[in-house]
């Protein structure tokens, strides 16, 4: 760094650089200087877990709020979760005791008095989550001009998770409405270790603004060591006490380490490696130093856990779902095991930086496990998808550094609906074109049509979501009073109901599905034996008891990039041999690929199976799958069959006229004029069910499909 960039940084953040005997600043952290330091722009900086971004972000603002102190908040930082922003909180105290700029955090778990003192004192750092955002618009909007109207600086951090969701989309119009609110535009800064091409993530941040985004990327080389092993895995024993041979290898490969996080794809995948990892450490007479972190237990749980992990001189493996992904300070890692394969090649990139800090090698082991194939079963079931999958993410990555991009949602009418309310609700009775004013200027909702609106708004008056005044504005209704007179309303991702789980030592977690009294139940690790329930309370009280149970929970299905798909093909039939597979893998991905070419995969994307039947290979990624599946139950002719799985891999179809029947078919589903029946809409997002039907078939045919991607597929078989 400069000699005349280091003393432009404030004196206090130059003492603390030299508290901590940082010999030089980051490659990442200078850059962001120079960005913030000599431009007006919107910055976005990209660089790994433990690269030093939040620093990067944080050294040249807080010097401009220490040299030219603002009359309101002056640093808005907006955080994906409670403990992220703790952890956040905690490093920031530290940093600017000194300098006494105060910083201040805003969630659910924050006391009463520290808002009050807030609102007394609006000065400094705010710390805050996208629903507590919600609240203070609703509840407080005339607050916001005197808490925000110095506001220079909003940093949102882990950028990715938000670009690639509904919350991403509420907190771009919450920034539009502090900006209206206070008519100013503060500069914006997205923080993220994976980000793919720069331009779909520099548009997301510049939403409504007319500033221009630069993006910062770190340079700094990071070795990373891989290990990728397989295992079958009998099904008969899915539910047995006996532990599987992956867990084992587990188990041995970790006996030496001090410090390992292992990262599951559901909760259930979590709580089955804890428990097994310290059943056989009690059988080897090995301490108990296993750990379970996911949304489903108590704060205080996942706060040992994070504790555990963060203390040097304790040894500790802990299990965790995305929880654990993003960037909350957790120290010194020596590995990463991941549980089959990763969903993306973002998530893959998330949690290998999650090790080799302070210059070791980032290391990540990846454990792939299938079912004993049956004999009778078709090849195409008996191939390793799992194996296919993780190997085609890693060399994208290796091969590339491909990341996959935004996928753009043009009509997210389940925010609109909530928009609407938190608008009515904060600023009273509205006239439509007011209200529509309001809405419709709002980056997230600019596909969506004034027609859209009127309509949506005409079914709301009429279900009573809405009222209209006798001088034609509009209010709140009294269905929709219900809804957004509860916290929940803050939040615009889907909630399940869930029952708190008790014990006498205190919350142990949260479960949506309570199993019968007297039954056995996996949570945090550890079995319990279900004593009573409360329906009406939603409690489940239960006691600690030896052995094993299944968690009950269930996880989620996974988005899969058709990049992906395409590279799994590629896998299959390259000859590339990958450093980083281990002996069974290498085997398992040699047997595969034999399969593979005996059936003659790569010439062919339909393979006759016997009799009437044909297996399809499309090679395409979920959103066309989906478009497959609903293009098949709306004009498929009755006489022939398709059985389409879960996954995208492939599909089977019955036809009596051989191969070029099966052609014919797939060419005839590639019509662009197929109704989709409103009974067939899933009810995806949170306030679907208030919503008219056909706006909700518009939005899953554009948004959760890709019609275009399916028949460029099924037109080349």
């Amino acid at each position: 760094m400069t000699e005349s960039l280091f003393s432009r940084l404030a004196p206090f953040i130059q003492e603390y650089i030299y508290a901590h005997e940082w010999t030089e600043l980051r490659d990442v952290q200078v850059d962001a200087c120079r960005v913030l330091f000599g431009t007006d722009n919107h910055l976005i900086l990209s660089a790994g877990t433990a690269s030093g971004k939040t620093e990067a972000a944080f050294l040249p603002i807080l010097t401009e709020i220490y040299e030219t102190p603002p009359t309101s908040i002056g640093i808005l930082y907006i955080g994906p979760t409670k403990a992220l922003i703790n952890d956040q909180f905690v490093r920031l105290e530290e940093l600017l005791k000194e300098a006494k700029i105060p910083v201040w955090s805003w969630h659910g778990d924050v006391s009463a008095s520290q808002k009050k003192n807030l609102f007394a004192n609006p000065s400094g750092v705010l710390q805050i989550t996208p629903e507590s955002i919600e609240a203070l618009l609703i509840n407080k909007a005339g607050e916001i001009h005197r808490l925000f109207s110095d506001l220079r600086y909003v940093i949102v951090d882990e950028v990715h998770i938000f670009m690639n969701s509904e919350r991403g989309r509420q907190v771009l119009c919450q920034l539009t409405r502090i900006e209206r609110l206070t008519n100013s535009q503060p500069r914006r800064i997205g923080l993220s270790a994976t980000l793919g091409d720069k331009e779909l993530p520099e548009q997301w941040l510049k939403a409504d603004t007319d500033r221009d985004v630069v993006t910062v990327e770190s340079t700094e080389a990071r070795k990373v060591r891989l290990s990728v092993e397989h295992f079958y895995a009998d099904n008969d024993e899915a539910e047995s006490q006996t532990a599987h041979l992956y867990e084992k290898y587990i188990f041995d490969s970790l006996r030496d380490k001090s410090k390992v996080l292992i990262f599951a794809n559901s909760r259930p995948g979590v709580e089955r490696i804890i428990v097994s990892l310290r059943k056989i450490a009690q059988q080897e007479h090995f301490p108990d130093i296993y750990h379970v972190h996911h949304g489903g237990i108590s704060t205080s749980l996942r706060e040992t856990a994070e504790a555990a992990m963060r203390n040097k001189h304790e040894r500790a493996v802990t299990a965790a779902t995305i929880t654990l992904e993003l960037g909350i300070d957790i120290g010194q890692l020596e590995r990463v095991v991941q549980i089959m394969a990763p969903s993306s090649v973002s998530s893959f990139l998330q949690r290998l930086g999650r090790s080799g800090r302070r210059g070791d090698p980032s290391e990540m082991w990846f454990v792939s496990t299938e079912e004993l194939p049956k004999g009778n079963e078709i090849f195409a079931k008996q191939l390793p998808w799992d194996l296919l999958q993780t190997i085609a993410i890693i060399q994208l990555y290796i091969e590339e550094k491909w990341i996959e991009p935004i996928r753009p949602i043009d009509f997210p009418f389940s925010l609109l609906y909530h928009q609407t309310m938190s608008i009515l609700t904060s600023k009273g009775e509205l006239s439509p074109p007011d209200l529509a004013r309001e809405l419709l200027t709002l980056h997230p909702f600019r596909k969506i049509t004034t027609g859209q609106l009127q309509q949506m708004l005409r079914h709301l008056i009429e279900t009573d979501h809405i009222e209209r005044m006798e001088s034609g504005g509009l209010i709140v209704g009294l269905k929709a009073e219900r809804i957004v007179h509860n916290y929940h309303f803050f939040a615009v991702f889907k909630e399940q109901e869930e029952y708190v789980v008790r014990s006498k030592q205190g919350e142990i977690g949260r479960i949506t599905n309570p199993p019968p009294v007297g039954s056995r139940m996996g949570l945090a690790g550890r079995a319990w034996e279900v004593k009573e329930i409360n329906p009406r309370q939603r409690i489940i009280w239960a006691q600690l008891v030896q052995g094993y149970a299944i968690a009950s929970s269930v996880g989620g299905g996974m988005h899969i990039h058709p990049k992906i798909i395409k590279r799994i093909k590629q896998v299959l039939f390259e000859p590339s041999v990958y450093r980083y597979l281990q002996p069974q893998a290498q085997q398992r991905l040699a047997d595969a690929r034999q399969m593979a070419q005996k059936h003659c995969i790569d010439k062919s994307n339909i393979i006759a199976l016997g009799g009437n039947s044909f297996c399809v290979f499309p090679w395409m990624g979920t959103l066309a799958y989906r478009a497959l599946l609903h293009a098949s139950q709306a004009d498929y002719n009755k006489s022939h069959g398709v059985e389409l799985g879960n996954s995208p891999y492939y599909f089977i179809m019955n036809n009596a006229d051989g191969i070029e029947g099966v052609r014919k078919n797939m060419k005839s589903l590639c019509s662009p004029n197929l109704a989709l029946p409103a009974a067939k809409i899933p009810l995806l997002n949170k306030y679907d069910e208030y919503l008219p039907q056909d706006l909700l078939v518009s939005s899953y045919l554009q948004d959760e499909m890709d019609f275009e991607a399916m028949r460029e597929s099924l037109l080349c078989i």
